[in-house]
């Protein structure tokens, strides 16, 4: 396992902090920015913003540079997921596009598909949602039961969607559909392309308990799919799923350290600045032994990613191993935010920042993701299923 980057990786560190500091405008790290404004235009600012940014070559960090991409390292990903998280850019107005389907595209895509999906994703210029879960399949993809009947050169899907990111926001989604009528749990399925603004079909927000509204619901009224807008081939739908959600599972997670790194100063200050019985909750030896052990979890995560990394970088697929990084920093997320929910015990649910200037200036954006991070272990896979996977699939236990 190399803990190292390249020279070559290190100039480009240098090249992308630069440009991220020239760029990203101040106001956008200022405390509470994105919540004062409309939900609408904070979406626009984020996808002109990646747009341009993908214009200086900064987007497909690891793509071939004929898709568009850089064609730089897995190294060079890594440093980007870490640098765009120390600069606090703006989370990605097309992360399910770029990390997820475009990937998917170049190994199942056909050439077509490859040349109109894979830059038009990079560019912004499709902004993507996945049609995954629904109300009676959630982590159990298999239950899917939206329905696509063929009628001449066409399918006509029937059903809904629901906790679909970007829905509101999205121009097209990648929806798994039933095309074979009485087909039962992994057969019978197919990964279907469609248009968000074609008729029959309906986008609703769901705002969340954080007040966000990043998921939606979306309806399927009679809506028509030419055949050949399909990904992995009609009745292929699990096993191109199943591709599409390893990426998804085994994204870096260097960024993810990272933003939790962050996010552990600014609970750490909460702490300073927590007081129970005469003193703060710093002092208190419970909390801070809870702490410890989050930093410990924290470093495990710091060096399983450069083992993912190592592993990727001689070009290995990681396979069902891609399920142990998705286990650990999710849990790794809700133990850090446990122990935060600890440290400010029945306040932590009330909206007042901190005024002592020190290291934490706005508690609303921890509290966020304090609440962000109990959905971590059921989306991509619930953690019980990923242990049901490293289990019979990596270590070979028996059923």
């Amino acid at each position: 396992m190399d803990l190292s980057f390249t020279a070559e990786e290190e100039a480009f560190r240098t090249e992308l902090r630069s440009y991220l500091e020239s760029t990203l405008p101040a106001e956008w790290s200022r405390p509470g920015f994105w919540d004062s404004i409309d939900r609408n235009d904070a979406f626009n600012r984020r996808r002109q913003w990646e747009a341009e940014k993908a214009k200086a070559g900064f987007a497909g960090i690891a793509w071939p540079k004929e898709w568009g991409g850089r064609g730089g390292t897995e190294g060079m990903k890594a440093i980007y997921d870490e640098e765009m998280t120390r600069a606090r850019a703006p989370r990605g107005a097309n992360q399910l596009g770029l990390t997820y389907l475009a990937p998917t595209v170049a190994v199942l895509g056909s050439e077509q598909q490859k040349r109109d999906i894979i830059g038009a994703i990079l560019r912004n210029e499709e902004i993507w949602c996945q049609g995954f879960s629904e109300p009676g399949a959630g982590s159990d993809l298999a239950a899917i039961r939206t329905s696509g009947v063929q009628d001449g050169d066409e399918y006509v899907v029937n059903g809904q969607k629901v906790w679909t990111t970007q829905a509101v926001h999205g121009d097209k989604l990648f929806a798994l559909v039933r095309t074979e009528p009485g087909s039962q749990r992994h057969q019978g399925l197919s990964l279907m392309l469609m248009d968000m603004d074609q008729p029959g079909v309906e986008a609703r927000p769901i705002t969340t308990m954080s007040g966000d509204q990043e998921f939606g619901e979306v309806f399927f009224t009679d809506a028509r799919v030419p055949i050949e807008s399909n990904l992995g081939g009609i009745g292929n739908g699990w096993q191109t799923a199943m591709l599409l959600l390893s990426f998804e599972r085994g994204a870096s997670a260097f960024g993810m350290y990272t933003a939790m790194r962050q996010q552990l100063a600014g609970i750490v200050a909460a702490a300073r600045s927590t007081y129970r019985d005469g003193r703060t909750a710093a002092e208190d030896p419970v909390l801070r032994a809870n702490l410890a052990a989050v930093v410990t979890e924290l470093e495990c995560l710091r060096y399983h990613s450069f083992h993912v990394l190592s592993a990727t970088e001689t070009g290995r697929d990681l396979g069902f191993e891609a399920s142990m990084t998705k286990l650990q920093w999710s849990e790794t997320m809700q133990d850090l935010f446990e122990a935060f929910d600890e440290i400010l015990g029945p306040n932590v649910t009330v909206r007042q920042p901190f005024d002592d200037g020190a290291e934490i200036s706005d508690l609303s954006a921890l509290q966020n993701q304090g609440l962000y991070s109990r959905s971590v272990t059921i989306w991509g896979g619930s953690g019980q299923v990923q242990r049901n996977v490293v289990a019979e699939r990596v270590l070979g236990l028996p059923r």
